[in-house]
């Protein structure tokens, strides 16, 4: 019997896989790839007896992989908390633990599977998912002070930066690479304070955000924000990111960050507003290459020509009556 550990590869996907191989320590192979890559059922080659865990992808963008490894009596256990689809597929091989509601992330849900054990790594998520208030109400139960939260915070945007970009070679680390860096580690405050990796990611964390800071934006009213970034691997690497940061600076608004890619068009990033986290995934999913959860969601590939058309559409969804 084989193990396939199949998860996204930001700081959700990551600290999920983590805490429960933590737990269910498991020789596995792994299968992952930059945050958007998502469709990553289709590359598991599983059959019969074989078992795969799915970590943080959409099983709506995922039902055609997800269909055959059932189909060829794999058996299938799944956590996420994105869009599913109008209805789960029941299947006796099939154990999902799905939930869509905007304060949950998958190392939460993974965090209730494992009872709590390893939730230090789950806070972790949470921040780097810019879900804050969840961060801190699961941490309640450590008692850690300020100083520290704003370690697991700063860990969480890290691991989240790093798994943003079109393509492997946009980032410092592949997402594989990087959780074989964190495995070792049933503690992050112990990776933070010996692994390199990090320094590597915090580093290039704050280069890439001072370079989006002196990016004006495209537009701005007392509803929304959309800003245009060039076409530059920084640009690419510190979209979500940096959305998530004006998300939080600027809580009553939604905002929309633009990345021109190398081959044309444009990769989106949407924040729905921190007081009113709907309809980003709506949105988003209105566009071809569009999917994500109600409070951030994506674009992969926004056509040139589409783009007054999603300007219109992100100023209807989130205009303030």
């Amino acid at each position: 019997m084989r193990h396939f550990d199949v998860f996204n590869g930001d700081a959700d996907g990551l600290c999920a896989l983590h805490q429960l191989r933590l737990k269910q320590p498991v020789d596995s192979i792994l299968i992952t790839g930059v945050k958007r890559d998502i469709n990553l059922l289709r590359k598991v080659d599983a059959g019969t007896g074989d078992r795969v865990t799915v970590l943080d992808i959409s099983m709506d963008k995922n039902k055609e992989g997800l269909e055959q490894l059932l189909g060829n009596n794999v058996s299938v256990i799944y956590f996420d908390h994105h869009y599913p689809g109008e209805s789960l597929p029941k299947h006796l091989n099939l154990d999902a633990y799905i939930d869509t509601s905007p304060e949950v992330c998958t190392s939460l849900l993974v965090n209730d599977f494992i009872n709590g054990q390893f939730l230090p790594w789950a806070v972790t998520a949470a921040f780097g998912d810019n879900l804050p208030c969840a961060a801190r109400n699961a941490a309640k139960q450590l008692d850690y002070s300020e100083s520290q939260l704003e370690t697991l915070c700063e860990l969480g945007i890290c691991l989240n930066y790093n798994g943003y970009g079109p393509t492997v070679e946009d980032l410092y680390f592949h997402p594989a690479s990087l959780y074989e860096k964190i495995k070792p580690y049933s503690s992050p405050f112990d990776f933070v304070n010996n692994e390199e990796a990090y320094q590597v990611l915090r580093t290039g964390y704050y280069e890439d955000i001072a370079n989006a800071e002196k990016i004006a934006p495209e537009f701005s009213n007392d509803s929304v924000s959309l800003y245009i970034l060039p076409d530059e691997k920084w640009a690419r690497r510190v979209s979500g990111v940096y959305g998530n940061q004006l998300s939080t600076s600027v809580p009553d608004n939604a905002h929309a960050i633009l990345t021109i890619l190398p081959e044309g068009g444009y990769q989106v990033s949407v924040r729905a507003p921190q007081t009113n986290k709907t309809g980003a995934d709506e949105l988003c999913r209105s566009f071809s290459s569009g999917g994500g959860r109600k409070g951030a969601a994506g674009i992969n590939l926004l056509p040139e020509e589409d783009l007054e058309l999603f300007i219109q559409r992100f100023q209807q969804q989130y205009q303030k009556n």
